[in-house]
């Protein structure tokens, strides 16, 4: 049980990290968002890069936010019923969420290869003229995002295995 508190704990301190390092991200799609805007309706003057550009930091945003919403229990869930549930069975639905987040995250991951190699392989960019190039970096994401919710959800399986036999 100690090893897998201590694997546990590894996998909640790795997204921890990534975790704040995305929350950066942030801070730039912010100000990215805010010159477009200023930008466009203050000058008349727009960039196609700019604006895929908003999306380009949007995605690791939402890719490793999922995972760091999930160690943080932000991630949806309908409180009003489950706070009517006995401890028991609280940490059970826990277990049967983390069992299926992890399912879904190996579909995910399996149906996304095909799809990322596809994009490096045409050496993907923006079809748009002005637009960015190496879009093929961000599909790469996707796979990378769902092993982290992968991994962050053998953590929450973990924590509620330990739980479920404490109570």
């Amino acid at each position: 049980m100690k090893a897998a508190q201590r694997l546990a704990d590894g996998i909640d301190a790795f997204t921890d990290l990534v975790g704040r390092a995305t929350s950066w991200l942030a801070l730039g799609l912010a100000l990215v968002m805010g010159a477009n805007v200023l930008l466009r309706y203050g000058f008349s003057i727009g960039r196609i890069w700019a604006q895929e550009l908003e999306w380009h930091l949007l995605v690791p945003i939402v890719l490793f936010g999922m995972s760091y919403a999930l160690r943080h229990g932000e991630h949806v869930r309908v409180d009003v019923l489950f706070a009517r549930f006995s401890p028991r069975a609280k940490v059970a639905i826990d277990i049967v969420s983390a069992l299926l987040a992890m399912a879904f995250s190996v579909i995910v991951i399996w149906l996304s290869i095909h799809y990322v190699a596809q994009a490096w392989s045409a050496n993907e960019a923006s079809p748009n003229p002005g637009g960015i190039d190496h879009r093929y970096i961000v599909k790469s994401l996707i796979p990378i995002g769902f092993a982290l919710l992968l991994v962050q959800s053998l953590s929450q399986l973990i924590r509620s295995t330990i739980a479920f036999r404490s109570e």
